[in-house]
């Protein structure tokens, strides 16, 4: 029914789904939620005890995608994000760390329901 080509096209993408999938799970398991949960102390000020923001120019960080928070952290350590106040408090930072408070905020439940 399908011909060589196509099984061992499909062969192949599975297999490249297959690694790349663990590849995230091994990314994802790597993090490490508690230890981000403790160096969140740092952020309450602006961000909550449990990410959502007591400041109207500082963002909820609970349940944000950890790559997202990753990707922001960098730009700030690096600079290519300008922000004063998170340039200072990522600058310290290590890619451990960012990947920590990324798996923290991500652990975080958020429900989303119709306004009333």
């Amino acid at each position: 029914m399908f011909s060589a080509n196509a099984k061992s096209y499909r062969a192949v993408c599975l297999a490249l789904a297959l690694a790349l999938s663990a590849g995230l799970a091994f990314q994802a398991q790597a993090a490490d939620a508690k230890a981000g949960q403790v160096k969140a102390g740092m952020c309450v000020t602006c961000h909550g005890a449990l990410g959502l923001s007591t400041m109207p120019n500082a963002p909820h960080l609970a349940g944000q995608p950890a790559i997202y928070i990753e990707e922001q952290l960098k730009q700030y350590r690096s600079g290519k994000r300008a922000n004063e106040v998170m340039a200072v408090m990522a600058k310290p930072l290590t890619d451990k760390e960012i990947e920590n408070l990324a798996a923290w905020y991500a652990s975080i439940p958020i429900e989303v329901g119709q306004p009333r």
